[in-house]
């Protein structure tokens, strides 16, 4: 088998505009979890064997190394390392059998994480996430750019996670540059 190496969608170097600091982060390995028909209290079991809770509404687990967070009713997206969790969606699968529909979202979606005093106000200018009043695993799906996205609130007060389509990445990189750049 070959040895393959994932790449990140932009390759950008991570950039320090003013106060904030934006980087893609490509060390997130991504899978979603559907909870199937009747199987709900299943699926939250291994979630929270896996987690420690199960991510509620507008919420994440920010646990160690797996991370979750609540994306619509039964479904949730779970994160982790990719050095360790390369095939997070089979380690998933393989716990919640046929529980749970289980996919691989590694190449889906970009992950970027801002950080920086005026990230807040970087924020208000790019998506209507409410960011002064998020608090640590608070999330919230909203528009950035025209492209659907995910803003988690991670545990330092400057810092959020933005997660948007992959195929996009270089429409939201140029948001977050422009939005960066207009408070620094």
């Amino acid at each position: 088998m070959h040895d393959l190496i994932p790449i990140p969608a932009l390759g950008v170097a991570t950039q320090t505009i003013g106060t904030i600091t934006i980087a893609e982060n490509a060390g997130v390995a991504l899978a979603s979890v559907a909870a199937r028909r009747g199987r709900a209290d299943i699926c939250a079991d291994v979630l929270t064997s896996i987690l420690g809770a199960v991510p509620d509404v507008g919420k994440a687990v920010l646990h160690d190394p797996e991370a979750g967070f609540w994306m619509a009713a039964g479904q949730w997206m779970i994160g982790a390392p990719m050095d360790t969790h390369e095939d997070l969606a089979d380690q998933l699968k393989a716990k919640l059998g046929d529980a749970a529909s289980v996919t691989e979202q590694s190449g889906g979606w970009v992950v970027f994480d801002i950080t920086g005093a005026a990230m807040p106000d970087m924020c208000e200018i790019l998506c209507n996430a409410p960011i002064r009043r998020m608090a640590a695993g608070d999330v919230q799906r909203t528009m950035i750019h025209q492209l659907g996205c995910f803003v988690i609130r991670r545990a330092a007060d400057d810092h959020i996670r933005i997660l948007g389509p992959r195929a996009s990445a270089g429409s939201l990189h140029h948001a977050l540059i422009t939005a960066a750049t207009a408070v620094a």
